[in-house]
């Protein structure tokens, strides 16, 4: 299964331009900073915007050289920044008209969306008495209950502040993992996209600057745009013993093994985790007396200039995953840090993201 996307659109200042072959299952993120052409590029796929292309969802053709079908006709579901719910209907009422909008026979129930958000003691309320996530919530439901072969949300947090975020995002987590729905993700924040994608398409003016799996993609050195402070890498791994003591869990991946901060996941679960360059310092040989638990056997891979000249992102390999480190050029030059040299990564903080 596969979705293939490729537009060209023009307007005075912007142009689009892009030629995507994008998984037809899980999230696939669209990121890039403000005005680099992801909200249209995701209004083309909806019908939104007219531009020249090509779309096929997985074997059906949505849009070639010789048809369009409008997005009345497609079976997709969007969602905006703004829930925009209904002001004048309740909860159970504004679900009943996605409901209404398919006669398929395949068509989802109502009980089993409602039970996976979480909204059944938000039936009766009218919209005015939600919170913005409340909102959220109920607008992916409502996308849902039209039965959707794909769902494109447009930078779906934008309006929620960092608690709300954090409140909102086991709510996509749940789903991503329980519906076989391919949904495409706006997002500028690199914290979402880490949680969320399994797949990654890096926008800048309008053209897809770098697409891939979403641990490959984030881990390069040589993306145009540049992470700073966010750059990292993300990778899975699974909760091998958790430690009541200390508050801590032990997760093992393909390379070693990482004390985490204990997020009460059971033992056995497959996680996500994310290192961000920030937290990795590297050394010639192994010290064990440090504050810092996680020592991990490397080698270096290649490494790039940052944009301060002062800085170098350092791109190592632990077993099959690959970490980045940012240091100064001055500490890269005194440990020789030259592709293939052995070394060890010191992990000062290791964030658990689901």
């Amino acid at each position: 299964m596969s979705i293939r996307a490729r537009f060209q659109l023009s307007y005075p200042g912007f142009s689009l331009d892009v030629d995507l072959d994008l998984p037809g299952s899980g999230v696939t993120a669209l990121f890039g900073q403000s005005g680099c052409g992801k909200t249209t590029l995701l209004r083309c796929m909806a019908g939104l915007e007219r531009g020249a292309g090509r779309l096929d969802v997985n074997g059906e053709a949505w849009q070639d050289d010789s048809r369009f079908v409008p997005t009345h006709q497609r079976p997709l579901g969007y969602v905006f920044q703004d829930a925009r719910l209904f002001a004048h209907l309740d909860v159970a009422r504004n679900l009943d008209y996605g409901r209404r909008r398919t006669a398929s026979a395949d068509s989802l129930r109502r009980d089993p969306i409602v039970d996976l958000l979480g909204l059944g003691p938000l039936l009766d309320r009218m919209p005015a008495r939600l919170s913005g996530g409340e909102q959220q919530r109920v607008a992916i439901a409502r996308a849902l209950l039209t039965s959707p072969r794909l769902l494109l949300m447009d930078e779906p947090l934008a309006s929620l502040d960092h608690a709300r975020k954090q409140e909102f995002l086991p709510w996509l987590e749940r789903l991503r993992d329980e519906l076989d729905i391919p949904l495409i993700y706006v997002s500028h924040a690199p914290d979402e996209v880490a949680r969320l994608a399994d797949h990654i398409v890096v926008m800048e003016a309008g053209r897809a600057v770098a697409q891939g799996p979403l641990a490959e993609t984030l881990a390069r050195i040589d993306l145009p745009i540049k992470l700073g402070e966010d750059a990292g890498a993300v990778f899975a791994a699974s909760v091998a013993e958790r430690d009541a003591e200390w508050h801590l869990a032990r997760v093992e991946f393909d390379g070693g093994e990482l004390w985490v901060r204990d997020s009460g996941v059971p033992v056995g679960r497959e996680v996500r985790v994310r290192v961000l360059a920030r937290d990795v310092s590297i050394a010639n040989s192994r010290h064990d007396d440090v504050s810092i638990m996680n020592l991990l056997p490397a080698t270096v891979v290649a490494h790039a200039a940052e944009d301060h000249p002062s800085q170098v992102l350092v791109q190592l390999r632990v077993g099959s995953t690959l970490l980045l480190g940012r240091l100064t050029r001055r500490s890269a030059q005194r440990l020789d840090l030259a592709p293939g040299r052995e070394v060890w990564v010191q992990i000062k903080a290791v964030a658990l993201i689901g």
